[in-house]
């Protein structure tokens, strides 16, 4: 995932793109922030990365155990990393893991998501959008290039001229979203999927593939624990004879 970062030096402030990437396996339901692991996280960025757990705990596993152990990482970071603006981008590489569904590179993400998967406003959207298209105006404008903002931080926009004629003529674009199953159809190009009124998700979408690897995952974890207790008690029965 490209997540949009502010840096500021003195009175001077700048964005840029950080590479987020997220590694899941079976597990016993930890997320780990490797940032915060390295004590290069913040108290507020580690509080979103428990937001995502939370998130994923009632939405996918409300009714079964969260067998999986994920990472999150912001790679090639060699400072701190704080606040929580990077959230939505987080889940959304999760959830891409989940559901093996490549995310599109030539979109970049900021905003904050509550336990709902809800996106809120993020401070400095201004900066972290121009950034973001001064990288991709030097490489060329292609017209499949833009950022996801959150749709609460539409009216705080002042953007450069350039960038508004860019985004007018389509070579450039500006994504409102106002939740992460917006901002995960934009980003990996498959519909999310609604259940039905008794819960059944729609076939080959998002949220039912994200489901079948975690209750995968959730199966596998219990077979392994009926191994290890057939196994412990082989071990007590040949020790009492």
């Amino acid at each position: 995932m490209n997540g949009l970062s502010v840096f500021q030096l003195g009175d001077f402030t700048f964005s840029q793109p950080s590479r987020i990437t997220a590694n899941t396996r079976l597990g016993d339901g930890e997320l780990v922030d490797i940032q915060r692991e390295a004590k290069l996280g913040g108290s507020i960025h580690s509080k979103g990365v428990l937001i995502l757990s939370s998130f994923l705990a009632s939405r996918y596993a409300a009714e079964q155990p969260l067998s999986l152990t994920a990472s999150l990482v912001f790679e090639q970071t060699y400072g701190p990393v704080e606040g929580d603006s990077a959230s939505v981008a987080e889940l959304c590489a999760l959830l891409s893991s989940l559901a093996n569904a490549p995310i599109r590179q030539s979109l970049a993400v900021t905003g904050s998501v509550d336990q709902f998967g809800r996106v809120q406003a993020i401070g400095a959207v201004n900066e972290k959008t121009e950034g973001y298209f001064d990288i991709c105006s030097k490489r060329g404008l292609t017209g499949t290039q833009g950022v996801l903002i959150p749709a609460s931080n539409v009216t705080h926009l002042m953007l450069r001229r350039d960038v508004v004629d860019a985004e007018t003529a389509g070579r450039f674009h500006i994504y409102a979203v106002e939740t992460v199953d917006q901002a995960l159809e934009l980003l990996t190009g498959i519909l999310v999927g609604i259940p039905s009124a008794d819960g059944t998700l729609p076939e080959g979408r998002l949220n039912q593939r994200v489901s079948l690897r975690l209750t995968h995952l959730a199966e596998l974890s219990r077979k392994y624990a009926k191994n290890a207790e057939r196994g412990s008690g082989g071990s007590r029965e040949q020790v009492d004879e």
